[in-house]
C-alpha cells in the first residue's frame, strides 16, 4: 500500500488486510483498468442503511419525513465531498490525465463516489460492524448537532407546498443558459407560476441548485407580498 493510501487509513482509522481494495477504492474509472464504480454502488447503500438506522435510534419521536430529509442532508453530495475534504481524500485519488487537468481531483460529484467506494472497501475487507465504525465515528458529531423540527425542507418542496395550500398551479422551471466547461457548468434557470403571473431567476453549479436557488427567491417575494 502507498504511503499516502497508509494515512488516509489512519485517519478513518482501519487497517485493511487486503490492501488491493483501497487501492481500487481510491482509483477513478477516468484511470482505466480495475475501478471504484462498483464499490461506488455499494458504499452508497451502506452508507444510507448505516445512517437511517443511526437516525431511527437517536431520533426515537421524529416523524418518517422528519428522518429522511435528516437522512438526505447527510448523505447528500455536498456532504459526503465536504467529508472527502476532510480527509484530503483528493490527494490520494488515482485519476486519468484529463481529470487531472480538469481538477478532478477537487470535483464534488468524484469526492463523493469515491468517499462511497472507500466505505465499500472497508466493508469488504472487514464487513458491517467494521464500516458501521467507520461511519458512526465520522458522522456522529454531524448527526448529534441535528434537529427534526429545525431541519427545514429544500425550497422547492417549500415553494411547491405553499401553492397547493393557495390552490394555484404549481411552478415550472425552464433553463435559460448553461456555461462553463463540462466539469465546471454553471446553470441559469427560471422559475414560473402562472396561475400568479410571477417569475423568478436562480443561478447555481447544478441544475438542482440553480432550481433551488429560483424556488427560493420566488417564495421571498410572495412572502413579502
Amino acid at each position: 500500500m502507498k504511503a499516502d493510501a497508509e494515512k488516509l487509513c489512519r485517519d478513518l482509522g482501519y487497517t485493511f488486510n487486503q490492501q488491493e481494495l483501497i487501492e481500487q477504492a481510491l482509483t477513478h474509472r477516468s484511470a482505466g483498468g480495475k475501478n471504484n464504480e462498483r464499490l461506488e454502488y455499494l458504499g452508497d447503500s451502506i452508507l444510507g442503511f448505516v445512517i437511517a438506522d443511526a437516525l431511527f435510534s437517536h431520533f426515537s419521536k421524529a416523524t418518517e419525513g422528519q428522518l429522511s430529509r435528516l437522512r438526505s442532508t447527510l448523505v447528500k453530495r455536498d456532504t459526503l465531498a465536504q467529508v472527502a475534504r476532510e480527509f484530503n481524500l483528493g490527494d490520494y485519488l488515482k485519476l486519468g490525465q484529463g481529470e487531472l487537468r480538469s481538477g478532478g481531483q477537487s470535483r464534488d460529484s468524484i469526492l463523493a463516489d469515491s468517499f462511497e467506494a472507500v466505505l465499500a472497501a472497508v466493508y469488504l475487507d472487514g464487513g458491517y460492524e467494521a464500516t458501521r465504525s467507520v461511519i458512526l465515528k465520522i458522522f456522529s458529531p454531524r448527526l448529534i448537532a441535528l434537529s427534526p423540527e429545525n431541519q427545514q425542507k429544500d425550497p422547492k418542496t417549500q415553494l411547491q407546498e405553499h401553492l397547493q395550500a393557495i390552490k394555484v398551479s404549481l411552478p415550472s422551471y425552464t433553463i435559460l443558459d448553461v456555461s462553463g466547461d463540462p466539469h465546471a457548468q454553471h446553470f441559469k434557470v427560471e422559475c414560473v407560476v402562472e396561475d400568479l403571473q410571477k417569475k423568478s431567476k436562480g443561478e447555481g453549479h447544478s441544475r438542482r441548485k440553480a432550481e433551488q436557488d429560483a424556488a427560493s427567491k420566488m417564495l421571498s417575494d410572495l412572502n413579502n407580498e
